[in-house]
């Protein structure tokens, strides 16, 4: 059986080239632990982490990690555990709808802070998986903070445009 031929690319240049031409690439940093690492920026102040782990060169993965905000965590703690528990596994089923990994630190039932992954094989490497990925990552997050606010602020016009001064955009 003869020996498949495979075209050697320069992953870090393409994944590069794909983020620039979409406006996308905000920096490469310095990752000890990674052959790359780039910070996307989408949508616009909103940054995701994209980086092939060292030892893992037929693998990308997009992720962005988020901190509930000082202002945020007494209104969770002030909830009853019944809410907290509730809010804890919604978080669980909607981000797993999305088809994505994520890790959620909540001692005592209080979310802290969430990171959500999506990982792309080399082999299935495009530009519009590597964007649409981007998208999910980044959408799962925006549904994580919507929940949140639904669940812990006690406004009802939070998310919606019932009040005029309340912008409803996934941009957050």
């Amino acid at each position: 059986m003869e020996e498949e031929n495979y075209i050697e690319i320069d992953i870090e240049t393409v994944i590069q080239n794909f983020l620039a031409e979409e406006g996308l690439l905000k920096q490469k940093i310095d990752d000890e632990n990674s052959n790359f690492h780039f910070i996307v920026e989408y949508p616009k102040n909103n940054a995701l982490d994209l980086i092939q782990p060292k030892g893992k060169k037929d693998l990308i993965i997009i992720g962005c990690a988020t901190e509930i905000s000082k202002e945020q965590i007494p209104l969770i703690q002030a909830a009853d555990l019944k809410t907290r528990q509730e809010f804890i596994w919604d978080v669980r089923f909607s981000i797993n709808k999305f088809l994505l990994d994520f890790e959620l630190y909540h001692p005592n039932d209080v979310l802290e802070r969430f990171v959500i992954t999506d990982e792309i094989f080399i082999d299935g490497l495009t530009k519009d998986r590597l964007i649409s990925s981007i998208k999910k990552v980044f959408k799962a997050k925006l549904h994580c903070i919507w929940l949140l606010g639904k669940t812990f602020s006690g406004n009802s016009s939070v998310g919606s445009n019932q009040n005029t001064d309340v912008k409803d955009n996934m941009f957050i």
